[in-house]
């Protein structure tokens, strides 16, 4: 039976980045659902500061729906749509970047509703809190200057994460481009870009949101890693990698790699949806699995 492909993705984006995927993958016979997180897609909030002209003080004080959101919520949405997927057959859980976090924990809780773990440079913390990751040598290559350069209000008095991505400044511009998508065209940055939403929520969990040998551990298991990712970079990705096989020896990653940046394979997506009906293939257990590049 032919699993059903369950996207969840990362930090202000939302389910829309999928669609070229979503077309790839059903091209290739597969079915796949995109989820909108809790307060992403059609549930954000685009305050009308947001809007042109620009109202920078108000977009820095208009409260978000994300505000007291926390990744328990996206946990609990998240495990709603796998229960209604499973009714349907396996499941293919696949996360990108900080989707990673809600897709860890949602295994956690319910190892039962999925049949394979597939994480594209996405987070999986193991021996640290996330947020903990982020002071290791492994993020010392990480370009996080863009991101920084268009955030809004003070995140403690909004509740909520606030980047103005609308910005027209060529220097942010380039540097939020040479972050998420340096192999891209400056029109397909653009288009990028304006998939983002200006919200996101502050929670990222706790200590006891990690991977789990008892229960995620037991879920065969795929990473894709990209190598040009300048925002979670690949050194990062195979530390993750290896926290992971230490933690469950007996089920392995099994490992692919492309080639391109931390939004490439969204933006071009037939590589990526290639390599995710190769994984849809392998058998039911990650024991042995042997990495693939």
């Amino acid at each position: 039976m032919q699993p059903t492909f369950v996207l969840v993705h990362g930090a202000f984006a939302n389910s829309f980045s999928f669609a070229p995927l979503q077309a790839e993958l059903g091209l290739l016979g597969h079915r796949c659902v995109a989820v909108d997180l809790p307060g992403h897609g059609f549930a954000a909030t685009y305050p009308r500061a947001y809007q042109a002209p620009q109202d920078p003080e108000g977009l820095a004080t208009a409260p978000g729906a994300l505000k007291g959101v926390t990744l328990a919520d996206n946990v609990a949405h998240l495990l709603g749509v796998l229960e209604r997927a499973k009714r349907h057959g396996p499941v293919v859980l696949v996360s990108h970047s900080r989707g990673g976090l809600t897709a860890t924990v949602a295994a956690g809780r319910r190892p039962d509703l999925i049949d394979r773990l597939v994480y594209v440079s996405a987070w999986c913390p193991v021996d640290l809190p996330v947020g903990a990751y982020y002071a290791e040598p492994e993020m010392a290559g990480a370009d996080s200057t863009g991101l920084a350069s268009v955030m809004a209000g003070n995140p403690a008095e909004l509740g909520v994460l606030r980047a103005n991505f609308r910005t027209a400044d060529p220097a942010v511009l380039a540097s939020l481009k040479a972050a998420f998508l340096a192999d891209g065209t400056d029109d397909e940055f653009l288009v990028f870009l304006n998939t983002f939403q200006p919200d996101e929520n502050l929670d990222t969990g706790t200590p006891d949101d990690r991977a789990r040998a008892g229960t995620w551990g037991r879920i065969p298991r795929s990473y894709v890693r990209l190598t040009e990712d300048a925002a979670i970079p690949l050194a990062m990705q195979d530390r993750m990698i290896r926290e992971g096989d230490a933690l469950t020896p007996d089920n392995p990653y099994d490992v692919r790699t492309l080639t391109g940046s931390h939004l490439k394979w969204l933006v071009d997506p037939a590589p990526a949806a290639r390599v995710l009906a190769g994984v849809a293939a392998l058998p039911p257990t990650g024991a042995g699995a042997a990495p693939v590049t």
